[in-house]
């Protein structure tokens, strides 16, 4: 898959300016696998992969890469990524130390949530009629304003330890804020908490593109 993105980035000549026009963003928290865990929440298991990154980005450091990262609630987990992510570091050839992770982004959906029917709207509910519950699966990932806290407080968590971080190459890692984004109090919100770029999902997905009028 990299290397086909490079060879769309290469026809594009996205390769020749700075900054990039088109990122790779892995997705941590997925998949969803029974009986795994979330590579997030594991996170040496996802070492083979970022290695396959890093490769990517030591050949051509133009190629911009971030992470999805998974709902943290414990400070260690916070500390872990951060550790990792370090790890890979690398200084260039005019002496420049480079990190191949561009961004996080903070944060993906709360697993292993519950609704029933009559908690959202008939356009939305598809579950099982039967016991009301709003999802077939029964189960599924909690997105919108019922995780804009814990989303806040995972960009918090990183900002602060990107930015007392020893390594230069990390404390250039930019955070892109999601999570319940809902107006501008939102965005600044997130920006105040350390976010550069602030993302919405489920009010685009309710009101379309009108919605980003709301963020202005």
């Amino acid at each position: 898959m990299v290397e086909d993105v490079q060879k769309l980035r290469q026809g594009l000549g996205d390769v020749e300016g700075t900054p990039s026009r088109i990122a790779v963003e892995l997705n941590t928290s997925c998949p969803n696998i029974r009986g795994k865990s979330p590579p997030a929440y594991s996170f040496a298991t996802l070492l083979p992969l970022l290695e396959v990154l890093t490769q990517a980005h030591r050949t051509d450091n133009s190629f911009t890469i971030g992470l999805k990262l998974a709902p943290y609630i414990a400070s260690f987990q916070f500390e872990e990524v951060v550790k990792y992510v370090a790890s890979f570091s690398y200084d260039l050839e005019d002496g420049i130390r480079a990190n191949p992770f561009a961004f996080f982004t903070c944060t993906n959906t709360v697993g292993n949530s519950l609704l029933f029917a009559h908690q959202t709207t008939s356009s939305l509910a598809v579950g099982d009629e039967a016991n009301g519950y709003a999802l077939g699966p029964v189960l599924g990932g909690l997105a919108g304003e019922p995780i804009h806290a814990l989303s806040l407080g995972n960009v918090f968590s990183f900002a602060k330890l990107l930015e007392s971080h020893e390594d230069k190459a990390m404390r250039e890692i930019k955070l892109i804020g999601v999570g319940g984004v809902m107006d501008k109090q939102g965005v600044l919100r997130m920006k105040k908490v350390g976010a550069a770029v602030v993302g919405c999902a489920t009010l685009l997905g309710r009101e379309g593109v009108k919605g980003f009028e709301k963020l202005a």
